[in-house]
């Protein structure tokens, strides 16, 4: 049985929360366990992960619809059995002894593969079986597994270490391997990376299927991804729009300073140019920065009549008539 995976616990926040709160409580969490700003770069890379899957999930509405029918009564740690409504579609009773194959390393967990991954069919955890058309009786079937990268990785290129353990025909138990896989500088999402002869093992006399990596970009707490070009939304004061400020704003690699020029306004937007992520055609993409006006939920009195003077000043008429 697989463990229950409490992912509002995760993120520190109530079932009952906002998608916003959700979606600053990622952020906070992500920014503090980077692995490019944390010293300890191990724990905060498997911290990364475990926040990273929750809100994959929690961020997403039908992911979290889906995760809520499992129940609130569960507890980390205790073994899992999913609903009765949830049997039919018989992806959460597959296990490395049933599959014969299991990939590890892949960055999310048996519970989300089982339920969440977007390749449907059976879980990438143990691999989604691909036809090798060679026939069954003389190649191994391709077996195909989402692979979950940073924007920074996906930027400079990194390697990541694969863990499989295979089913030998024949013969009983499993076959261990680790391998280390290069993930190229510019890899784009959902790219895949072919591991040739690491499938399905063949049977006597037959060539063994290959293992492909698809690529995909996990969430950031600042980005979002547009092809090559980088999203990113700057919450300002009302009067720093108003009356125009310099803002740090970040980047893959390292930051830059703009000017945000008096009389702008909410929704506006700036490029950055050759900030974003590598072309295929060569070059970098753009990196967008919108404006978001972030007002003041409970002004102070103080502010309040500030507030009202301002309105008087710039409609002297609204004023008039009590």
């Amino acid at each position: 049985m697989m463990e229950f995976r409490d992912y509002y616990k995760v993120l520190g926040v109530p079932r009952s929360a906002s998608a916003d709160e959700i979606r600053s409580a990622f952020r906070k969490l992500a920014r503090q366990y980077h692995p490019d700003v944390a010293k300890d770069k191990k724990k905060a890379e498997d911290k990364f992960r475990e926040i990273n899957e929750a809100y994959e999930v929690l961020g997403d509405p039908e992911k979290r619809k889906r995760y809520d029918q499992l129940g609130s009564t569960w507890e980390e740690g205790q073994e899992f059995q999913p609903p009765p409504q949830w049997r039919s579609g018989t992806r959460w009773a597959q296990t490395p002894e049933e599959y014969g194959f299991q990939v590890g390393g892949t960055g999310f967990s048996d519970f989300f593969e089982a339920f969440f991954s977007d390749g449907g069919g059976l879980s990438s955890l143990f691999g989604r079986r691909r036809s090798s058309g060679m026939g069954a009786s003389r190649a191994g079937a391709d077996v195909e597994a989402d692979l979950a990268i940073t924007l920074e990785e996906a930027m400079q290129g990194t390697s990541k270490e694969i863990h499989l353990r295979r089913q030998e025909p024949g013969k009983p138990g499993f076959r261990s391997q680790t391998y280390q896989v290069s993930i190229p500088a510019g890899v784009r999402e959902g790219q895949r990376i072919r591991l040739a002869g690491q499938g399905q093992p063949a049977p006597p006399g037959g060539r063994p299927g290959d293992l492909f990596l698809r690529i995909r970009y996990a969430r950031h707490p600042y980005f979002r991804v547009e092809g090559s070009d980088l999203l990113y939304e700057l919450e300002l004061p009302p009067w720093s729009v108003a009356l125009g400020t310099h803002a740090d704003i970040p980047a893959l690699t390292g930051g830059v300073r703009l000017r945000i020029p008096p009389g702008s306004s909410s929704g506006q937007r700036f490029r950055l140019a050759g900030l974003g992520l590598p072309r295929k055609q060569g070059g970098r993409g753009d990196l967008y920065v919108t404006l978001a006006v972030r007002m003041p939920k409970a002004p102070t009195p103080q502010e309040r009549e500030l507030w009202e003077k301002l309105a008087r000043a710039s409609h002297p008429e609204a004023g008039q008539g009590g």
